[in-house]
């Protein structure tokens, strides 16, 4: 079975070549899809032709289901390149603490932060787990979601951080959900009643030998940040996973410039999230060592904290991601949000916005077929958002509801 989607307005590819380096198509084309990958782009003409359509309403070719866009614009699928997806519990009270001036730390002195939401995802079983991440997924996936990174780290002890690299795992390959690419974040924070040089000790010496047995997470990850894990100790974990084959992601620079630009750097990690108070000199750094910078624009809008200089970050050429960071006080697993936030309040143009949240954003996290995802090429998932109306920009400016009248999941249609 091949699906034909014609008349397609606006195709905004992102993936230019060394021949042609237009990333958005103005004529109407058609995409041509077979066993979920995009088999051939050509002309809606041509492939009337081809296929033997009739170019008004009838019978439709044996073994073609052919879907006629209008006119309507195609994006890349989104890809969300930070989230952490499972956790249970609620703490809408912390927004009352910031409020009244109380910093994140002090925050999780009074019983709140990550060690709440660590004891409330210990209570809860697998059952309550698997439906929260499902629900989730299923909204990611409204907005236009077809791949996500997700991250364990309210487990921390082995047990608790396996399980929920089994569940996301499990929802990864569930039916009409996006696919999953699976994070050990196993140093997010220290638990309740250890000390910072045990636990890093631990996570070593028992959940990283796990981890690697369990075979299910492709990266690691250490929040990277004074009063959490400092540079040395984010060294010592990240130097061990690399070691034992795991890919490097970090957290860093998010309340002060720590240090974890340029250990990003020297790591070779593939990206480095929140960033918001990394020094140019660092991001230069990282970025001649191939590092994404991944910014998460709900983090700021959340929690009232500064936004970045993209002026900079753009006038420098610096890779960036734009990612949700979907969390306990971040919940909105909405890209187009994101990007809104980025083109309507700091000044991004919708391409850069795109571009962020497609095909730079697949270059931090894999499809786990192997195939380019995150663009519209011969060859690559099947993996594409419909917009609803003949523009590609309202991708980028809808804060609210879909842009998207439907979206294509590994060549299968759903519509919204």
């Amino acid at each position: 079975m091949r699906t034909v989607l014609l008349n397609a307005g606006p195709l905004a590819h992102l993936a230019p070549s060394k021949h042609n380096d237009n990333e958005l198509i103005s004529v109407e084309k058609a995409i041509i899809i077979k066993d979920g990958v995009i088999e051939e782009i050509k002309d809606s003409i041509d492939a009337l032709d081809e296929f033997g359509l009739p170019t008004a309403p009838g019978q439709t070719p044996r073994g073609l289901h052919v879907i006629d866009l209008g006119g309507k614009a195609v994006v890349p699928g989104f890809v969300d390149a930070h989230t952490h997806l499972l956790w249970a519990g609620d703490r809408s009270q912390e927004v009352g603490w910031r409020q009244k001036g109380l910093t994140y730390t002090e925050i999780a002195s009074r019983g709140g932060g990550i060690r709440h939401t660590v004891e409330r995802t210990r209570q809860a079983t697998e059952e309550e787990l698997i439906e929260l991440g499902y629900v989730r997924l299923r909204e990611a996936l409204r907005t236009g979601t077809t791949h996500l990174e997700t991250k364990s780290g309210y487990g921390l002890n082995t047990d608790s951080e396996l399980r929920l690299l089994k569940i996301a795992d499990h929802l990864g390959g569930m039916e009409n959900t996006p696919s999953i690419d699976a994070t050990w974040m196993g140093a997010h924070d220290v638990p309740h009643g250890s000390t910072p040089e045990a636990y890093v000790e631990s996570v070593i010496a028992e959940q990283l030998p796990a981890v690697i047995e369990q075979g299910i997470a492709r990266s690691a990850d250490v929040f990277c940040e004074p009063g959490w894990f400092s540079v040395e100790q984010s060294e010592d974990i990240l130097s061990a996973s690399k070691h034992h084959g795991l890919s490097l992601r970090m957290h860093i620079d998010e309340f002060v410039d720590g240090g974890g630009g340029e250990l990003a750097a020297s790591l070779g990690a593939v990206t480095a999230d929140h960033a918001y108070h990394t020094q140019l000199d660092a991001r230069l750094n990282m970025k001649e060592k191939g590092v994404i910078t991944g910014f998460l624009p709900g983090t700021p809008y959340a929690m009232g904290d500064s936004w970045p200089d993209m002026d900079l970050i753009q006038e420098h050429d610096i890779p960036f991601t734009l990612a949700t960071d979907f969390n306990p006080n971040c919940r909105t697993l909405s890209l187009p949000f994101m990007c809104s936030l980025m083109v309507q309040r700091c000044g991004m143009s919708p391409l850069s916005a795109l571009r962020a949240v497609t095909s730079t954003a697949a270059q931090s996290t894999p499809h786990p077929s192997g195939l380019p995802h995150g663009v519209i090429k011969e060859g690559a998932v099947a993996n594409l958002n419909i917009v609803d109306g003949p523009h590609w920009e309202l991708a980028t400016l809808s804060p609210t509801g879909t842009p998207f009248a439907a979206t294509i999941l590994n060549g299968q249609l759903i519509t919204h």
